[in-house]
């Protein structure tokens, strides 16, 4: 609920935050606008924040998110939050192999791993949208990754709020 939200102390807040998007200053910066009035005005806020994140702020949150097909082990609020996001994303040995291979080629080219809004989408629209991505500079996919990075992060944001 977003009363219960508004109402934690600001560490803990933050402390929560952190586990939609791992990007300190996005996660200090939703914090900061407590109290919200409605969830829009959060994720409005929130989709603000992560609007203005550095290079180096999303490479920050990037490490905490696993490969996709690789499911995060542990019972932590990211771990299963990333296990049902990729749940299609489970398609036998021959997808997982082509998926691992199209993350090797990706990190490769890139240096980092190949991040994605998973929810909803089949491993072969994961596989896909990996593979046409290699074809993309260095610019234009930094803008993609941040634009899939603050996906992930509302809608974590969102199951946040839901939970509470």
């Amino acid at each position: 609920m977003l009363e219960a939200f508004n109402g934690l102390p600001a560490e803990h807040a933050e402390r929560e935050l952190l586990a939609c998007c791992a990007a300190p200053a996005w996660a200090a910066a939703v914090a900061a606008g407590r109290p919200y009035p409605s969830t829009a005005a959060l994720l409005a806020a929130a989709d603000a924040a992560a609007r203005d994140l550095s290079w180096a702020d999303v490479e920050q949150a990037l490490a905490a998110h696993p490969r996709i097909g690789e499911r995060p082990a542990g019972d932590s609020r990211e771990a299963a939050w990333s296990r049902r996001e990729q749940g299609a994303a489970d398609a036998g040995a021959a997808m997982a192999a082509a998926l691992a291979e199209a993350n090797r080629a990706y990190e490769e080219k890139f240096g980092r791993v190949f991040l994605i809004f998973a929810s909803g989408r089949t491993a072969d629209e994961l596989l896909a949208a990996a593979r046409e991505r290699l074809g993309n500079d260095e610019r234009t996919e930094r803008a993609v990754v941040a634009g899939e990075l603050r996906k992930i992060a509302l809608l974590r944001l969102e199951r946040l709020i839901d939970e509470r």
